[in-house]
């Protein structure tokens, strides 16, 4: 029993007010920032509805966003699924913003909100804050800022050039936002005092003058092959070629775009390099906040703040949370990011505290050191995914989660079970499934790698394909044809093998037209 007595309770009863929830979210905050030692942004909190919560879902999670034929179907399917009962909601959302805004659904129960608000506003924030993804590719004190600037630039543009001309970019912009991306070289931070000042400055400079790089490039003599490769050389230098982002590289040098068109092209691209690093640190941001609620409302309980019965409802939720179904269950859906996260997480407090002699064989450097929050700290600091496996995945935890791995050869007819949980398969099952979360090994790599602006100005992308993974034909066709409506001009794509060079596939616009 909980020897607390019901006067130092936070709450009694489901029902929540904004006092409970401001005495529950100082209670969470001094275990936080005093136990835990979390470093976060301010805490913006607001409660909304259900039907808000589904438009949120449908507008990528953003409080501003413009509009899209796609966020209404998506809305209409979410709200469908919902009212069915077919799925629930999330109880929060929270905004890599400073200050954090996190949203807390208002059918929650004061539990709930006590719950969420230690996984939100504390843990998500604390790993927007200082995981160095986040500090190196996102700007979050610009980037509301900035989606107000995107929403209103939009509309004005529908009113201008009509909601048609503006839903066409729109969609061919959409569909290049996973390759409207910069993976190794550090995009420009948004300036949220100059973001329209300089975007005014851009697009009258754009009216007034013209790219003349195609004019001045240099053309070699009829015949001539060495002067050919001379100036195929030289074109590459100017046009910075290769080049892995697509929509940069549209928005920069399509000579098609009017003005308006490329600054949509950018908003896009901006809006998907914002969301870049969360596609790489999912495990780790939800095993973070799971963690964080966890241990903030255990110490709650400890304190006697919170009663038996509201421990007993927070504890059915975490447990649904981080369910993890078994590879041979109807409901397995892959690796639940909140399972694996939270047991990594919980892993490593037990290495640091109470760890096995197989634990000082493998984490050498932090088995038996009992500091496992600076551990905690430096990792949610320091890693993404893939390398958070790698390094800190142990063998008992291969064992509690049973994993395996399964090789699959193209050339046989059977899928064979090549490593196990033991000693000889520990390594190898470690570094496949951190292999899994790593977007650079598993997204198309594709790029632009030549474009003649004084000759046919066809836009020449090449796949570096790996293990021999194609590209569906139907999703690469209509893709190219976003890439035409953008380029004004065909558009080629060839398939070579990252590791031979040999070419697998070539195609291009002039054939899917034909």
């Amino acid at each position: 029993m909980n020897s607390g007595s019901t006067s130092t309770l936070l709450f009694q009863g489901s029902d929540w007010n904004f006092e409970k929830i401001s005495r529950a979210y100082d209670a969470i905050e001094k275990i936080a920032l005093d136990e835990l030692k979390l470093d976060v942004y301010p805490n913006q909190l607001e409660i909304i509805s259900s039907e808000q919560m589904l438009d949120a879902y449908s507008s990528v999670g953003m409080p501003l966003m413009y509009q899209h034929w796609s966020f209404g179907k998506r809305f209409v399917f979410e709200e469908h699924t919902y009212r069915k009962g077919l799925r629930g909601l999330a109880y929060e959302l929270v905004i890599n913003s400073n200050p954090c805004i996190t949203y807390l659904m208002e059918e929650n129960t004061m539990a709930m909100q006590t719950l969420v608000t230690a996984h939100a506003a504390f843990g998500h924030n604390h790993f927007f804050k200082n995981n160095y993804l986040f500090q190196q590719w996102t700007d979050a004190s610009a980037i509301l800022s900035y989606m107000e600037f995107a929403k209103k630039y939009i509309a004005k543009c529908e009113e201008r050039h009509g909601s048609a001309a503006v839903e066409a970019i729109l969609d061919s912009a959409h569909a290049l936002m996973e390759q409207g991306v910069f993976r190794y070289r550090r995009p420009p931070r948004l300036s949220s005092e100059k973001v329209r000042e300089r975007t005014r400055d851009r697009l009258e400079y754009e009216e007034q003058t013209y790219n003349d790089l195609w004019r001045t490039l240099p053309s070699a003599a009829d015949g001539d092959s060495d002067g050919a490769e001379r100036d195929a050389q030289e074109r590459k230098k100017k046009l910075n070629l290769p080049e892995e982002n697509l929509l940069y590289f549209l928005e920069k040098t399509s000579m098609i775009l009017e003005p308006w068109q490329r600054e949509i092209l950018r908003i896009v691209r901006v809006i998907a390099q914002y969301f870049y690093p969360q596609r790489q640190t999912k495990v780790m941001n939800e095993g973070c906040a799971t963690f964080v609620h966890y241990t903030i409302m255990n110490r709650l309980f400890d304190q006697g703040k919170i009663s038996e019965g509201a421990m007993l409802e927070i504890l059915q939720s975490h447990s649904s949370v981080v369910f993890q179904p078994a590879f041979d269950d109807p409901r397995f859906p892959g690796i639940n990011p909140y399972a694996l996260g939270f047991a990594l997480m919980q892993d490593i407090e037990r290495i640091c505290t109470e760890p096995t002699s197989e634990d000082r064989d493998w984490f050498p450097g932090i088995a038996g050191g009992g500091d496992w929050r600076d551990t905690l700290l430096d990792a949610w600091a320091n890693h993404r995914d893939e390398s958070f496996i790698l390094q800190f995945l142990s063998p008992a935890l291969i064992r509690k989660f049973r994993l395996f791995k399964l090789t699959d050869q193209a050339n046989q007819n059977f899928c064979e079970i090549s490593s196990i949980h033991n000693e000889s398969g520990y390594e190898e099952i470690r570094a496949a499934l951190a292999r899994s979360y790593d977007i650079g090994a598993n997204q198309p790599d594709i790029q632009v790698v030549d474009v003649d602006l004084l000759g046919d100005r066809q836009l020449r992308l090449q796949h570096n394909v790996k293990n021999g993974v194609l590209l569906d034909e139907g999703s690469r066709d209509e893709t190219l044809r976003h890439i035409r409506h953008l380029w004004g001009y065909d558009v080629s794509l060839t398939g070579m093998d990252a590791e031979t060079g040999t070419t697998m596939y070539e195609c291009s616009t002039k054939q899917t037209a034909a």
